[in-house]
């Protein structure tokens, strides 16, 4: 008997049916070991040894392995064909070392791009060793991402507070983002003015002709920029004679695009389909690791991580077996079509993405699928099948045309195609062709050099240009292929931790950097230019690649990246917060400081008026606060889309009807708040979640400054419940103890039997708990420790549940598509983060947070009065 490792269950299941009885197919869940996130776990000064840390979990499938291998007779490790599977495998084997558990048994690694039961038993058939140049390659990646972390980071912390981290490739990539918002802020914007003539053959066919030219000079797009210019040209036209030059039809031939890669997959599902990166992932994840076809358990596509865009000999056969009975022999090439990739690079798994089965259609297997499934495989499967397809054959017609009016003379031109033969279009086109059709399809009538047209309008139209459009998650993608930055298993992680950190959101599909991202970026284009640059970075990325070919040795990368960095970090250990902020305020101008419609200096403190506006930093992050703190308490907060409106003082609201004082809209370094009065007595109260300043009226202002309110006496205790507003949101208090309401609307409405109801559930739970436990949504199965893995709906939305130990759903994620094998790794991730599988640490109430009062001893008394003294 054989034990084989894989990576997934759902993959494990599959490969065992494959293989029979002879074999045990157990799974890692993914990685199973990495480097603790504490400080000594990569230690450049002992030749860059690394400290590896299985979290429980993981403990326990290896534990499971080790004890099938046993018995085994011999190890199979057939874990992805990547970089990150190779070292899947690499660690399991690391550690069965360190269990003894192999003994002399013999260990084989094994790689198929597809699951299905021919490449998995061809694959068992060409075993090899663990290849450990990739493995290499893996190792020297893993240590430059924790060393850039973990040393940059605690600089960050010091010198930029608010901020949280930085990645090697992450902070490139959020730099890509920013350098895009500063290209729009500075965009000015031209208009310009084009003209068109529709005409008429002397047969009576209209067609429409675009100016070219003008008295004798070539026009470019922009060199009718003013109305009167426009309209100049249109009188002249109106009384012109028009004339066909020439006439040139010229057949040209449209070449299909390759197979899918990782980034041209995620591009292409983005702007056909609107998933994100994830989502295009997550979905390709299943149609590789198998989806049930009439009851035999098949993988419908190749393994998704790759850059490279051949095919396999025996998949052309079989794509151009496809052709000819779905299209037809006129379809056909002669002979297949090869490709070749404009990665630097190519590595990671070596081929392209396509159907496992061409004769697999999309209409055959579209009642096995969900509708995203079904969609992303149709486009997969279209995608290859035109790649093998005849070209498209289109007649391009140009008609050159003279305008003449008196001396004056004009040229346009009219410009048609047709296509004669579709070739691939028939299967597949680009979005971008798609978005060209018209005109591609747009035909013009018979026009024969030499001859008179008759003038039917003349249509003058206004532009204006447009700045750059803002990156989405797919532009990002190819734009960072582009430039060689990050591998086709990293975008999606690249991308992801940009928008956890809060460096950037997502709004309507296009990336936005917020304030934190913005100041990020800018300090370290400012203080360590030379590793956010994308040369640098891009060749970084080559010798990661030259390390896996085996053409470098990885401590030596690693020693020399070291040497430079670790001198770059030295050199800011005097740097001053001052000179951080002076470097922000020129970089960032633009945001911080917008230009004011009087023309008046964006920098003059408008509270004061002889102060000067400048970046300030919290704990909380950056604001903008006046020079002459403390007498001027002007300050307000800065957003990715711009500064906040200049804050020229509050806004009143009304006054109180009991008081008589004044009730105002302000802001502060923490944002938005209501304030009664003025002075230190005054009464203030931010505004809750889901409220912003635009919606706040006097009405709304009352009821905040009326908490807490006075729920009623409790039928037990005789003691009142009062409901308020607290650093963690809604809440209401009895005798000391907290129970949380859903909405800022309870603390508003909520009732006495109600209260009393929610005080009761949360005395049932015991000490510690918070809220009621949300009804799940779906049960997704049995974790593989046992127990129940559900989808629940939270206050701060779907996670998944089993037992102790809950996992917040990835933003955007559908909680009702999660599957279980994505439900036990978002609890193992969870579970390792927080200790093996322990209790999760929870935030303290505001009750918790209040220091215990306690009496000082006379001594102690002593002490802090003569400190004061001191001070």
């Amino acid at each position: 008997m054989d034990v084989v490792v894989v990576e997934s269950p759902a993959k494990a299941k599959t490969i065992n049916k494959y293989l029979g009885r002879n074999y045990t197919v157990l799974a890692s869940f993914g990685h199973v070991r990495d480097l603790p996130a504490k400080d000594g776990s990569v230690r450049p000064d002992d030749d860059f040894a690394m400290s590896w840390e299985v979290d429980g979990p993981s403990s326990k499938r290896l534990s499971d392995i080790a004890k099938a291998v046993k018995d085994a007779d011999s190890l199979i490790l057939a874990t992805d064909p990547d970089r990150e599977g190779e070292a899947i495998s690499w660690h399991v084997l690391e550690v069965l070392k360190q269990k003894r558990a192999l003994k002399d048994k013999p260990v084989r690694r094994v790689v198929f791009n597809a699951i299905t039961k021919q490449s998995v038993l061809d694959a068992m058939a060409n075993p090899r060793d663990i290849d450990a140049p990739l493995v290499d390659a893996y190792l020297a990646r893993r240590a430059l991402d924790y060393l850039v972390g973990f040393t940059l980071s605690p600089v960050l912390w010091r010198k930029l507070p608010g901020s949280r981290s930085a990645g090697r490739v992450q902070s490139v990539a959020l730099r890509l983002v920013s350098d895009r918002e500063v290209e729009i802020e500075k965009f000015v914007r031209q208009e310009y003015w084009q003209i068109a003539a529709l005409l008429a053959t002397p047969r009576g066919d209209g067609f429409e002709a675009r100016l070219a030219a003008f008295e004798g000079k070539r026009l470019q797009k922009l060199d009718i920029s003013s109305q009167s210019q426009a309209d100049d040209i249109r009188a002249m036209l109106e009384g012109a004679t028009f004339k066909a030059l020439s006439v040139e039809a010229r057949p040209t031939k449209r070449n299909p695009a390759p197979p899918f890669t990782t980034s041209t997959l995620q591009q292409a599902a983005s702007s056909r389909l609107g998933f994100s990166a994830t989502r295009t992932m997550q979905i390709a994840q299943r149609l590789y690791e198998g989806v049930d076809i009439g009851g035999e358990t098949a993988g419908l596509i190749t393994y998704m991580r790759t850059d490279g865009v051949q095919m396999a000999p025996e998949a052309l056969s079989a794509a151009r077996d496809a052709i000819g009975k779905e299209f037809g022999p006129n379809y056909l090439p002669e002979k297949p079509r090869h490709y070749s990739t404009k990665a630097k690079n190519a590595q990671e798994a070596h081929e392209a993405i396509r159907p496992t089965d061409f004769f697999r259609t999309p209409a055959s297997v579209r009642q096995y699928l969900d509708p995203d499934q079904a969609r992303l495989y149709e486009m997969i499967w279209k995608r290859a099948i035109a790649s093998q397809m005849q070209p498209a054959e289109i007649e391009r017609t140009t008609v050159e045309i003279e305008a003449v009016n008196g001396a004056r003379t004009a040229g346009l031109r009219a410009v048609g195609s047709v296509v004669r033969f579709d070739g691939f279009i028939a299967a597949y086109t680009d979005q971008k062709e798609d978005d060209a059709e018209d005109e591609e399809n747009r035909r013009l009538p018979e026009i024969r050099a030499g001859e008179p047209l008759k003038r039917e309008k003349i249509d003058v139209t206004q532009h204006t240009t447009e700045p750059p459009p803002r990156y989405t998650e797919a532009t990002l993608i190819k734009k960072m292929e582009e430039l060689g930055i990050g591998r086709p298993s990293t975008y999606t992680a690249i991308l992801k931790t940009l928008e956890d950190r809060e460096y950037v959101t997502i709004d309507k599909r296009r990336l936005i950097p917020q304030a934190k991202g913005r100041l990020l970026s800018a300090f370290l284009e400012s203080f360590f230019e030379k590793y956010v640059e994308y040369d640098f970075t891009a060749s970084l990325e080559e010798q990661l690649d030259e390390i896996s070919d085996g053409k470098l040795d990885y401590k030596d990368v690693l020693r020399a990246f070291w040497r430079d960095f670790s001198a770059a970090i030295e050199n800011t250990r005097d740097l001053r917060i001052s000179e951080v902020l002076d470097a922000l305020n020129e970089d960032l101008a633009p945001l911080l400081f917008p230009a004011r419609a009087d023309g008046s200096n964006p920098r003059a403190c408008p509270k004061c008026g002889t102060g000067t506006l400048s970046l300030r930093l919290g704990k909380s992050g950056g604001f903008i606060g006046c020079s002459n703190y403390p007498e001027c308490t002007y300050t307000r907060q800065f957003g990715a889309e711009g500064a906040e409106s200049e804050n020229e003082g509050p806004k009143a609201l009304g006054k109180d009807p009991y008081t008589g004082e004044e009730i105002t809209l302000r802001s502060g370094r923490f944002g938005p708040y209501v304030q009664r009065g003025d002075g230190k007595e005054a009464k203030r109260s931010s505004l809750p979640k889901g409220w912003t300043p635009d919606s706040i009226d006097h009405e709304k202002a009352l009821a905040l400054l009326s908490l807490p309110r006075d729920v009623g006496q409790h039928p037990e205790s005789g003691k009142m419940i009062s409901a308020g507003l607290g650093r963690y949101g809604p809440f209401i208090l009895h005798d000391g103890k907290y129970a949380n309401v859903e909405s800022i609307e309870d603390v508003f409405t909520i009732g006495i039997n109600r209260a009393v109801s929610v005080l009761a559930e949360k005395a049932a739970r015991g000490p510690g708990a918070r809220g009621s436990a949300p009804a799940a949504l779906k049960t997704l199965g049995d974790h593989p420790d046992g127990g129940p893995i559900t989808v629940r709906d939270g206050r701060y939305g779907p996670y998944v549940n089993h037992g102790k130990v809950n996992a917040t759903l990835p933003k955007g994620k559908d909680p009702m598509s999660v599957t279980l094998e994505e439900g036990i790794q978002l609890i193992n991730e969870r579970a390792a983060k927080t200790g093996g599988g322990k209790k999760p640490a929870r935030a303290k109430t505001a009750a918790e947070k209040k220091p215990a009062v306690t009496k000082k001893a006379p001594a102690a008394k002593k002490k802090a009065a003569a400190a004061k003294k001191k001070s």
